[in-house]
């Protein structure tokens, strides 16, 4: 399986869309958005300076549009037929709006629409106290967020590779700097203030008010969420995860855990592209990476898509799927019944498969898939750290 990934806010960069309005009506898509936005995208796109595009309200609408622009005709819809399974779609924070569009959920038109009203509802909300954000490098990841949460902060980004983004009031960030978790390296990110916490809940209310105009239809091809990573089947589902993510916490972690589950064996970031890519090399070991920088990667792309061309929504499934631990600790298995979870037994998705103990906490181990159990490669009570395989299944055919 291929996934389509968008990025959010952070990844812009001063003039990243020149090269691709050289592209047959990527100028002309960019310009009617530019209205529903009340942005000049074209412009913040190429001539604009760091500073400008740093703001909320400019960054967010040119993201989504960036990813949206490159995607129509050159991606998703494309040259190359491919099967609405053997393609997933996600997007990081603010590119879930894109990811939206592109699995059928809204129209693009929409996107910029809600696009707009969060961008200036965060923004609203970021100049209403003074907030913002760190990122964790490094360190035991349990002993991270034991120290962000013990300093009153939300870990507003778990992405996953080592990188846990910290979130909260200037006050409570500089407590936090004063005595970092073991092992780790701090980065205070140039953000206008604490995105995805409770300082946002004014901007959640002013999208939820918005997105009553759209209409969500159920997604065309697997959506990732946010939230906890799950495959959202219904647009409504779908448009009330965005609205509550304004002021929760975005586990990429968990979106790079299901896609791992899902058999993802190919990531084509959109612009503009980076970031993402780099979370699944070090967390999804192996897999084949496109990030569409310039147009000049569409050809790489393209390869890319055409190899996922020939697959049918039916018979797109590979002999076997490893499932991985979702974090580091002890793995425990199934508790009452083992029977349940041995090689050959059939398992649902959402079956309980054990969990990983950690200090203060766990985490479930639960295929994203209907499955055979192959083979277990730990045992009970064994040491695993996080993305290690777990178990071998035998997924069945896609719904």
């Amino acid at each position: 399986m291929l996934v389509i990934a968008a990025p959010g806010q952070g990844a812009q960069t001063p003039g990243f869309l020149a090269p691709w309005l050289e592209l047959p009506g990527f100028a002309d898509r960019l310009g009617a958005w530019s209205e529903l936005a009340e942005c000049d995208l074209v412009r913040y796109g190429t001539t604009a300076d760091a500073d400008e595009i740093r703001d909320t309200a400019v960054a967010q609408p040119l993201l989504v549009a960036a990813a949206i622009a490159a995607a129509l005709d050159q991606v998703v819809t494309g040259a190359h037929p491919v099967s609405r399974q053997s393609v997933a779609v996600a997007g990081h924070s603010v590119g879930e709006l894109a990811a939206g569009v592109l699995a059928g959920v809204i129209t693009a038109d929409d996107a910029m629409r809600l696009v707009r009203v969060r961008a200036r509802g965060m923004a609203a909300a970021a100049a209403a106290a003074e907030t913002g954000m760190t990122a964790v490098l490094g360190g035991d990841e349990a002993a991270v967020l034991a120290a962000v949460e013990a300093q009153g902060l939300t870990p507003a980004n778990v992405n996953g590779a080592g990188q846990i983004v910290a979130a909260g009031t200037m006050a409570q960030l500089a407590e936090f700097a004063k005595a970092p978790p073991a092992g780790s390296r701090l980065r205070p990110l140039s953000v206008a203030g604490a995105f995805h916490t409770r300082h946002m809940a004014p901007a959640e209310e002013a999208l939820a008010e918005a997105a009553q105009a759209v209409h969500a239809s159920d997604p065309v091809r697997p959506l990732l969420s946010n939230r906890d990573g799950s495959v959202v089947r219904s647009g409504k589902d779908w448009l009330d995860r965005i609205i509550r993510q304004v002021s929760a916490p975005v586990r990429w972690d968990m979106c790079m855990q299901t896609m791992s589950g899902l058999g993802v064996t190919a990531l084509i970031e959109l612009p503009p592209a980076g970031t993402l890519a780099g979370l699944a090399k070090r967390a999804l070991r192996g897999i084949q990476l496109v990030a569409l920088k310039t147009p000049d990667d569409l050809d790489a792309a393209h390869v890319l898509l055409a190899e996922h061309a020939d697959s049918h929504d039916d018979s797109h499934a590979p002999e076997w799927r490893l499932l991985v631990a979702p974090a580091g600790g002890l793995f425990r298995a199934p508790a009452g019944h083992p029977e349940t979870a041995a090689p050959g037994a059939e398992v649902g998705r959402g079956s309980d498969l054990g969990y990983i103990e950690m200090r203060g906490d766990r985490r479930s181990v639960e295929p994203t898939f209907p499955a055979t159990v192959i083979e277990w490669l730990v045992e009970d009570g064994d040491p695993v750290s996080a993305g290690q395989p777990l178990v071998r299944l035998h997924p069945q055919a896609a719904d």
